[in-house]
Order: structure tokens, then C-alpha cells, then sequence
């Protein structure tokens, strides 16, 4: 069986490695560049088939439960301290293999490796752990020599005669740009981006195009050519830092306009357009604490449930009522800082203000759209399964795969999701409900996979979306938190409410009947805040 499919891979990657090539050579102005990028697609598909290879290889030695257990397992009995140990080590080695490729590729490969370690629910911990250390901010630097010839190309002129102080070395590198700290001829300290990929985004695109088709070909089963779609739109638009830089402006807008109540707590940093072209990036300096620095975030006086409240609620108003959501939200793209003004909450403590970074990756939810899935989510926290069918049908997941789209959600079983009580969306995070999650996600593959075939796109970012901002919760928190489940039920309920009066017309009978419907919603969000107080301190106490 593996000859056969070995020789159809082969055969597979053969022929399309060469229509990606011409793809490349037809659609590239430079001939230099073309031949680069020819050169770069063959090695790239190799090193990715052999690492994946390799991974299979080790893990399917692993998971054999026969007479013995593989060579990474042998003749240990499952369950047992050493046969734990074994195990260990093969997942760290896999994700060692894994960090390896994204650093040595590149470019979305290092996406890949960053949401990766978002998955902390889904993926072994091994995984996720060596991707969040890795992939967020100490990607593989670009040479200062490179840095130099960007800045001529874009701006005219070498780094010291364009900035009165320039770092070379750099501050954090990511998957697509590098940063800087810089200070401008009339002494202000900023933060320059520039993109070390140039030539290879489209190499990623032809590479990416070739495994996924391969695969599917294959694998019929194993259909993610909508992924080849979703990189080919945004990959453009993320490497063009003005389209990032308007970005910022539109979202700290957004907020002024359609939610002015936290629009002081949201924080974009200052764009300096006059050092700013599509390839370089000028931005004030931010000097506050990454949403992960716990020991910094208590030392400036915050606290971390505020700050995990205020991340909760941010991105639930962009996607509930703004409808133009940061879809790139893991934990290197958001800061913290006290507020202005030395706010502070009923416990004496500073307020946060949130800072978002890294504007490159947004999406617009049509009336529509957003309106239905505000409404999946009220539902789901209000363990609605008329709701929940009703919604996910419309967001295209079907009759028959709505069950699964609420789990895959909620990263809930279904008895959970339709469950009363006030905290049945809440994960505990321990290991055995890990391991759970891994099985129902290893056993309901084909399922997943159609899913997320069926499903808009711009809900499949949603979905990334929140796996980072669960994961940002989580490591505030050390946990599940329940503020942000209330929230985004507050906020999906508001805007279903907001919905149907710009929907619906003005007569006394209808406005009547909004008005019951809001009294009745407050109602019930206020007994559910006692219950959630109720539940949370018995935990404190507990």
C-alpha cells in the first residue's frame, strides 16, 4: 500500500512541482527572481516531504498498540512512568523536527508554527511549547546588510542618514518582517519594520499549492485546497505595510464610532507615513509589557483578569458589532500598558489599556454573516440547540455537521455545549481533557476535514482567531476564564438585539416588542452575572 501510494506522490509531485514552477516564471516580472523561486519550490517540497516523513514514521512507531509498542516504545507497558518518558521524547523530538522546517522555510511556515502553538487543546503539549518559545518573536534574523539595502531601495538611504539613531540590532523577528528601534531626526523613538520576504512569498504559494493537491490526490479525504485560496488572498495584503498601517487607523476608529464605552482602553501605535512605504514600517515605540509577561503586567499595578476582560471583550466587539476583525491575535501582537490617566478599578488596581500590533491580517464580516454568527454564540452560551442548528446552518456547516461545528467552537463535547449550567463552555485544562480533545480530534479527522471545507472563509479565521485569543486567556489565567464566555455572550446578544431594530420597521408594536425582548435580555444577563460571581468565588475559596 505505501509503494502505491508512494509511487502516486511521486508522480503527483513531479507534475505539479512543474505547473507551479511555470505558474511561477508566467506570473514573475524579474527573470532573476523567477529563477530564484524555480530553485527554491523543489527544495522546499523535499525538505517538507522528508521532515513529514520522518514525524509519521515516528509517531505511527509510537501509537502502535500491538505486542510492542514501536521503536521509540518497546516492551513498555502504556500508562507506566517510563513508557510516559518515551513518549515525551518523541513528541519533542517531532516538534524539534517541525521548528526546524518553519525556521529554514520561512514565511508562512512560521504562521504555521505560531498557530501551532495556539493549539495548546488539540496538539501535544511538546508541540506547543517548543512553537510559542520559538515562532513568536525569535524567528531567524535577517542580516544588518539586508536591513541597509531594504531602507536604500524604500526610502532613499542608508539607516544613519535617514534616523538620527539606528539599532541594528534587531528588536523581534517574525514570520514576515523584522523590527528595529530607531530614533528620528526630531527625537522620537520608534519601532521600523521591514519585511525580510521579498522573492519567497510566492515560492511559499507554489509550494503550499503543490502538498495540498498532492495530498488531496492522494488522500481524497484530505481536501484543504481552500487553505491554497486563503493564503494566496492574504499573503499579498500582509506584505504590504501600508494596507497593515491603514489598517490600525480603521480599527482604533471603529472603536471611537461603534464602541466609544472601552474605545479609551484599545491603543494602536502612531504611524509615521512620511517613513513608511509597502516594504517598510514606521511606528511610534511602544513601551509597555507583552500580553504573556505576567510578572511585568502585576509590577505596573494591573491586573491579569482585567487585562483578560479587556481582551475578551476588544475582539468581541470587533467581531460581534464591527464586523472588521484583528485576525492575528496571538500573544506577540498584543501589549499592555496602564491606562492614561491613572484610572484605577474598585480594588485600587491600575486599568490596563490593551495595544494591538500587527495589523496585516483582517476580515470583514458582512451584515449577514456576522449577524449569524453573533447569534451561533448566544446561543451556545445559552445552551440554545435550536439556535445552535439553526445558525450553523446558515454559516454553511449543515444539518449534518452543526453538532461538530459547536464542538469545534467550543472545544466542548455536545453534552457539555447543551448543558444548563452556567459554566459548561468552561475548559479546566488538565491533561486528561486534553487528552480527550486529541482523541475526538484524531477520531472525527475526515469530519473536521469536510467541515472546514464547507465553512466560509472568513469563518475559518474566525476560528484562528479564537484559538489565539483562548490561549491568550489561558496563560493570563493559568485557565479557562469565565468573564470571557459571559462577555462574548453579553456582546452576540446586544448585537442580534442591535440587528433587529436596523432590520426591522418602525411601528409602535415592533418597537414595543424590541423593547421586551432588551428588558428580558438584561434580565437574564444579570442573573447569569450572579451566578457567575457565585461560581467564582466558591472556586476562590475553594
Amino acid at each position: 500500500m505505501w509503494r502505491r501510494v508512494g509511487a502516486k506522490v511521486a508522480v503527483g509531485a513531479a507534475l505539479l512541482s512543474g505547473a507551479a514552477v511555470s505558474a511561477t516564471i508566467s506570473t514573475s516580472d524579474e527573470l532573476s527572481t523567477a529563477f530564484k523561486i524555480c530553485t527554491l519550490v523543489p527544495i522546499r517540497v523535499l525538505r517538507d516531504s522528508v521532515t513529514a516523513a520522518t514525524i509519521a514514521f515516528d509517531v505511527r512507531l509510537m501509537q502502535r498498540i500491538t505486542r510492542d509498542y514501536g521503536y521509540s516504545l518497546r516492551g513498555l507497558k502504556e500508562g507506566s512512568l517510563e513508557w510516559s518518558k518515551a513518549k515525551h521524547e518523541v513528541h519533542n523530538r517531532c516538534a524539534l523536527r517541525l521548528q526546524e522546517l518553519c525556521f529554514r522555510n520561512g514565511g508562512i511556515y512560521i504562521k504555521l508554527g505560531q498557530h501551532i502553538g495556539q493549539l495548546e487543546y488539540v496538539v501535544p503539549q511538546e508541540y506547543v511549547h517548543i512553537m510559542r518559545t520559538s515562532m513568536l518573536k525569535r524567528c531567524p534574523f535577517s542580516s544588518y546588510d539586508q536591513v541597509r539595502k531594504v531602507l536604500i531601495k524604500e526610502l532613499g538611504g542608508l539607516p544613519e542618514e535617514i534616523f538620527e539613531e539606528f539599532d541594528p540590532v534587531p528588536l523581534a523577528s517574525a514570520s514576515i518582517a523584522q523590527v528595529h528601534v530607531a530614533r528620528t531626526c526630531d527625537g522620537k523613538k520608534v519601532a521600523v519594520q521591514h519585511t525580510h520576504l521579498t522573492d519567497t512569498a510566492t515560492a511559499d504559494i507554489a509550494t503550499v499549492t503543490l502538498i495540498v493537491n498532492a495530498l488531496n490526490w492522494c488522500f481524497p479525504e484530505f481536501d484543504y485546497r481552500w487553505l491554497v485560496d486563503e493564503i494566496r488572498e492574504s499573503s499579498p495584503k500582509e506584505l504590504d505595510f501600508l494596507f497593515e498601517a491603514r489598517n490600525s487607523e480603521k480599527c482604533l476608529e471603529n472603536f471611537k464610532r461603534l464602541s466609544p464605552h472601552i474605545a479609551d482602553y484599545i491603543y494602536s501605535p502612531k504611524v509615521y507615513w512620511n517613513l513608511s512605504t509597502s516594504k517598510v514600517l514606521t511606528m511610534e515605540y511602544m513601551d509597555a509589557a507583552e500580553i504573556t509577561d505576567l510578572i511585568t503586567i502585576q509590577k505596573l499595578g494591573i491586573q491579569l483578569s482585567d487585562v483578560s476582560k479587556l481582551v475578551s471583550q476588544a475582539f468581541a466587539e470587533m467581531i460581534f458589532r464591527h464586523g472588521f476583525v484583528h485576525c492575528d491575535p496571538h500573544a506577540a501582537n498584543m501589549m499592555v500598558r496602564p491606562l492614561p490617566f491613572g484610572r484605577r478599578n474598585l480594588f485600587g488596581k491600575k486599568k490596563p489599556q490593551l495595544i494591538l500590533l500587527d495589523h496585516g491580517l483582517y476580515k470583514n464580516l458582512d451584515f449577514a454573516t456576522r449577524v449569524n454568527y453573533a447569534s451561533l454564540w448566544k446561543a451556545l452560551i445559552f445552551a440554545d440547540v435550536n439556535g445552535i442548528k439553526e445558525n450553523s446552518v446558515k454559516l454553511g456547516a449543515g444539518e449534518d455537521l452543526y453538532v461538530l461545528f459547536a464542538g469545534v467552537l467550543t472545544m466542548r463535547p455536545w453534552n457539555r455545549v447543551i448543558d444548563r449550567s452556567v459554566d459548561h463552555l468552561v475548559l479546566d485544562g488538565n491533561d486528561s481533557e486534553r487528552s480527550e480533545l486529541q482523541m475526538y480530534a484524531s477520531q472525527y479527522f475526515t469530519q473536521i476535514s469536510e467541515l472546514l471545507r464547507r465553512l466560509p472563509r472568513v469563518i475559518l479565521l474566525m476560528l484562528k482567531t479564537n484559538d489565539c485569543l483562548r490561549a491568550v486567556n489561558h496563560a493570563l489565567l493559568q485557565g479557562s476564564s469565565l468573564d470571557a464566555y459571559f462577555i462574548m455572550g453579553e456582546v452576540s446578544s446586544k448585537a442580534v438585539l442591535e440587528a433587529k431594530i436596523l432590520s426591522q420597521n418602525c411601528s409602535f408594536l415592533s418597537r414595543l416588542s424590541i423593547w421586551f425582548e432588551q428588558i428580558l435580555l438584561e434580565a437574564r444577563l444579570f442573573s447569569m452575572r450572579i451566578a457567575f460571581w457565585f461560581l467564582q468565588s466558591k472556586r476562590r475559596l475553594s
